[in-house]
C-alpha cells in the first residue's frame, strides 16, 4: 500500500469514528444526558482533527510538488471528511434543540 492509500484510509477511519461519535451524541441528548453528549462531541472533534491532519499531510505533499495520482479511495476519504463535518454541525444543532426542550420542560 502506498502513502496516498495509507493516508486515505487514515482519513476514512478517523472521520468515520467522528461521525459515529456525533450520531451517538444526539442519542444521549435525546435522553437529556448532555454531559455524555458533550463528551461524545469532544471525542468526535478529536477524531475529526486526526482525519483532517492526515488530509492536510496530503495537501502539503502536493504543495511540495509531489504529484498525487487520481484515486477513488482519496475521493471517498474526502467525501467522508465533508460528511463528518456536516454531521458535527447537525449534532450540535440537535443538542441545542434538546437543551431548549429540557429548559422548557418539553418531552
Amino acid at each position: 500500500m502506498n502513502d496516498l492509500e495509507l493516508k486515505s484510509f487514515e482519513i476514512i477511519s478517523n472521520v468515520g469514528s467522528a461521525r459515529s461519535f456525533y450520531i451517538e451524541a444526539i442519542s444521549y441528548a435525546k435522553k437529556f444526558d448532555f454531559e455524555m453528549a458533550e463528551k461524545l462531541m469532544k471525542d468526535g472533534i478529536d477524531a475529526f482533527k486526526s482525519g483532517h491532519a492526515a488530509h492536510a499531510d496530503l495537501i502539503q505533499m502536493e504543495a511540495n510538488n509531489e504529484k498525487l495520482p487520481f484515486s477513488l479511495i482519496l475521493m471517498h476519504a474526502e467525501d467522508q471528511l465533508m460528511s463528518a463535518e456536516g454531521f458535527k454541525i447537525i449534532a450540535r444543532e440537535f443538542i441545542d434543540v434538546y437543551k431548549k426542550f429540557k429548559e422548557n420542560d418539553l418531552k
